[in-house]
């Protein structure tokens, strides 16, 4: 357990719980250019202002379009700044989402991000694991042969941990009997707790446990966790935005836990970052439904 509730440890490095996503600073779709490219930049500036030391982006947003401001806006990086990436999808020329599963596209996917970063090693590099049922015969490659391109190139020193996106318990725990890995990163939010498994997994192994997605999902059409009852009744007697409701019942969910919510707005980013200092009452966690007394106590 973690000695100071407001950080933990991301492989090599020690984070604050709450960092950035950059997945909303490119256009919509997360293709092309921010519509406010000032917002997006001034987003960026005031994260880091704020204290933020760990950012989350990938090649694929935009394409490059995120890279590349993250480059423009923050480099020569700040020592503490961890930038964690991923690989293991690309996008076509319409936009499309598609896998890039095949260890030279994995390492073709770290070159890219080295070189719209700017960098020489990325700190952690997530693999983002498809759902094999889905994928072309080409892209049907083993969970095995895709760890040791990531390890490969670990050890060569393109980057420095290596984390899990999109993972299942049986691919976590695989992967774990084969090599480290320093976090996971899959969906998870007050109304979608599909990845309990995973995180109870994480929280044996200290292994950071980074939600994607803890605001529910920015594609979704209606928004389960903003209008969860018990996110709402929290929010009104506390007389906090829903949104820090939500994420402050993540943070008291687990010492493991990190999140990178994303904006392209800088009063949205402030509100974000305050819901770390939300403490949340034993009602207040009954009504989010956070297991009371289960050995983590939100201070």
């Amino acid at each position: 357990m973690t000695t100071d509730p407001a950080t933990l440890q991301l492989g090599r490095h020690r984070v604050g719980r709450v960092g950035f996503g950059a997945m909303q600073l490119p256009g919509p779709g997360v293709l092309g250019p921010p519509r406010d490219p000032a917002a997006a930049r001034a987003v960026l500036r005031r994260a880091i202002e704020l204290g933020v030391d760990h950012v989350d982006t990938a090649q694929f947003y935009g394409p490059d379009v995120a890279n590349e401001l993250i480059r423009e806006v923050l480099h020569p990086y700040p020592a503490e700044l961890v930038i964690v990436s991923k690989v293991g999808a690309r996008r076509d020329t319409s936009g499309r989402w598609l896998p890039a599963q095949r260890p030279d596209e994995l390492r073709s996917g770290v070159e890219d991000n080295l070189r719209s970063l700017g960098v020489e090693r990325i700190p952690v590099v997530n693999l983002r694991i498809h759902d094999g049922g889905s994928l072309p015969a080409d892209q049907l490659v083993s969970l095995d042969d895709q760890l040791a391109a990531m390890t490969a190139m670990r050890d060569e020193g393109l980057i420095g941990g290596i984390g899990l996106s999109n993972v299942s318990l049986p691919q976590l725990d695989r992967a774990l009997a084969g090599t480290e890995v320093v976090c996971v990163q899959n969906a998870y939010n007050i109304a979608d707790r599909s990845s309990a498994a995973v995180l109870a997994r994480c929280e044996e192994r200290g292994i950071a446990f980074v939600a994607f997605f803890p605001l529910g999902s920015a594609f979704a059409a209606d928004n389960p966790v903003l209008d969860h009852p018990g996110v709402v009744a929290v929010a009104g007697r506390l007389g906090v935005a829903p949104a820090q409701v939500a994420l402050a019942g993540l943070l008291a969910e687990s010492p493991v836990m990190a999140l990178i919510p994303g904006t392209s707005s800088v009063p949205h980013l402030e509100d974000n970052l305050a819901a770390a200092s939300i403490h949340l009452d034993q009602d207040a966690r009954a009504a989010l439904g956070i297991p009371v007394g289960g050995g983590w106590e939100a201070v």
